[in-house]
C-alpha cells in the first residue's frame, strides 16, 4: 500500500468524514468564546466559602480539570483535586467547591460521585451539554454552565477547561486571567496557520512529528505546566491516532523510568520519546531534560523536543496541547483511521449497560 502524503488534501475529507480537523482547528474560537460565556456565568457568593476545589470527570471531561489543576499550583491557596474515578472522596464537605464535568451529562463514573454529593453541603456546579446530570442539577436548583457545542469531549477541551479556569478567578482563588486568555488565542490563531492541513510538511510541525511517530511507540515527557499537557498527548494519541502511547512526569521520570530505558531490546527499539518543554521550568527541571536525553542516547532511544510559544504559562500550555492535537491528527492520517469514532470506548459502555 503506497505510503499517505499529508500534503496531499484529498485525504482528508476521505479519512475524516466527521470533521476532527475542523474542531481542532477551533480551539482558539473555543477559548474565548467559554471565557466569555463564563465571565457572565453568575455563581452564589458563598461559593467562594470554600477550602478546596474537587473536580468529577473522566477522559476528555476530566482533561480540562488537569490542566487547571497543574497551571495554578503555585497561585492558588487552595487545592485542586481531579477524582477520576467512581463515588465521592469522604473529605467532600460544606467547604467543597464540587465542579461535575461531563460533556455528555451521562458518564457513569461522574454521575456516581454527583449523586451522593447532592446530600452533602458542598457548594455544587455542573458542567455539561445535557443528560442526566443537567436534569440531576436543575432539580436541586445547582447552576449549570451549558456547552453549547457539539464534538467529542476531547474536541471540546475549551469548553471543559477554560470555564473551570473562569470559575477560579470570579471566586477570587486565582488573579484575573483576561490577557493570558486574549494572549493564548492570539498564539492559537498563528500556530494553526502553521499546522493546518494547507502547511506543507516541511514547514509543518505537526506533520513532521507524526512522521516521526509512525510506527513507533510514543511516550511524552513533562514537568510544570507541561506536566498534564504530556497526559493530554498520551490520551489524544490513544484516541485520535489509535495507537499505544504513554507519558511520564519530571522529576518522578528520573527515579524509576530512566532505569528501563534498555530493555527489552525490540521495545527500546521502537520507542520514541517527546519532551516538552516550558523556558518556565526552574533549572534543576532543565538541568534534568539535560542529563535525560545523555541517557536516552546512551540506550540508543530516539527523542526530540517540543518547545512552548507565548509569555504566559496559559498561553504555553495549550500551544502545546494544540501541537498535540494536530500531530495525533496527522498519524491518525498516516495510519488510515478515521480519528472522530472511539467504538472500542463505545463497546465498552454498551457492555456495562448491560450488566
Amino acid at each position: 500500500m503506497a505510503a499517505i502524503n499529508l500534503d496531499d488534501l484529498k485525504i482528508y475529507p476521505k479519512l475524516d468524514p466527521e470533521g476532527m480537523l475542523a474542531r481542532i482547528k477551533e480551539l482558539p474560537m473555543q477559548c474565548r468564546q467559554a471565557w466569555q460565556s463564563a465571565m457572565n456565568f453568575n455563581l452564589p457568593k458563598d461559593y467562594a466559602d470554600v477550602n478546596k476545589v474537587v473536580i468529577l470527570g473522566m477522559g476528555g471531561s476530566a482533561i480540562g480539570g488537569d490542566l487547571v489543576k497543574s497551571l495554578v499550583m503555585s497561585e492558588a491557596k487552595i487545592p485542586v483535586i481531579v477524582h477520576r474515578d467512581y463515588g465521592l472522596p469522604a473529605f467532600v464537605d460544606e467547604k467543597t467547591l464540587l465542579i461535575a464535568s461531563s460533556y455528555s451529562g451521562n458518564t457513569e463514573e461522574t454521575l456516581s460521585g454527583f449523586e451522593p454529593a447532592l446530600k452533602t453541603k458542598a457548594k455544587k456546579i455542573a458542567m455539561t451539554t445535557g443528560g442526566k446530570l443537567q436534569q440531576m442539577a436543575e432539580v436541586n436548583n445547582i447552576p449549570v454552565f451549558k456547552i453549547e457545542y457539539k464534538a467529542q469531549p476531547r474536541a471540546a477541551l475549551g469548553f471543559s477547561f477554560i470555564p473551570t479556569l473562569g470559575v477560579m478567578q470570579k471566586l477570587g482563588f486565582i488573579k484575573d486571567k483576561t490577557k493570558d486568555v486574549e494572549e493564548t488565542v492570539q498564539v492559537l490563531e498563528k500556530l494553526s496557520a502553521r499546522l493546518d492541513e494547507e502547511s506543507y510538511v516541511a514547514t509543518n510541525p505537526a506533520k513532521q512529528i507524526a512522521q516521526r511517530l509512525y510506527g513507533c511507540l510514543p511516550v511524552i515527557y513533562g514537568a510544570g505546566i507541561a506536566a498534564e499537557v504530556a497526559h493530554r498527548w498520551k490520551t489524544q494519541l490513544n484516541e485520535n491516532s489509535k495507537t499505544w502511547a504513554f507519558y511520564e512526569v519530571f522529576p518522578e521520570l528520573n527515579h524509576n523510568a530512566t532505569v528501563g530505558f534498555p530493555l527489552p531490546e525490540e521495545i527500546a527499539k521502537k520507542v520514541r520519546v517527546i519532551m516538552l518543554r516550558s523556558p518556565l521550568f526552574n533549572q534543576r527541571i532543565k538541568l534534568r531534560y539535560d542529563v535525560t536525553c545523555e541517557l536516552l542516547k546512551q540506550a540508543g532511544i530516539q527523542y526530540e523536543f517540543v518547545d512552548s510559544e507565548g509569555t504566559s504559562p496559559l498561553a504555553q500550555m495549550v500551544n502545546l496541547v494544540s501541537i498535540g492535537d494536530y500531530a495525533s491528527y496527522y498519524l491518525a492520517i498516516l495510519y488510515r483511521v478515521d480519528p472522530s469514532p472511539v467504538k472500542v470506548i463505545s463497546y465498552l459502555k454498551d457492555r456495562l449497560a448491560q450488566e
